[in-house]
């Protein structure tokens, strides 16, 4: 995911910022604990397209690092 994409997205439900998992290919909105999928590097910003975060997948997350 490029990080100029990454810089202006944001989070539908919430207007928060989004954390790209690479491995999931997902972008994760921990205040709205949501987990929105990339498909084919095209980001689905649909809130009924996203899963929701369990406790701990969010615990388990990184501390959030600001974009350079």
């Amino acid at each position: 995911m490029d990080t100029k994409l990454l810089e202006l997205l944001v989070c539908p439900v919430t207007k928060g910022p989004l954390d790209f998992d690479r491995t999931h290919q997902e972008l994760l909105s921990r205040s709205a604990r949501l987990a929105y999928p990339v498909r084919d590097g095209i980001p689905v910003l649909l809130e009924n397209e996203a899963r929701t975060l369990s406790d701990e997948e969010l615990a388990a997350l990184p501390p959030r690092t600001p974009l350079v």
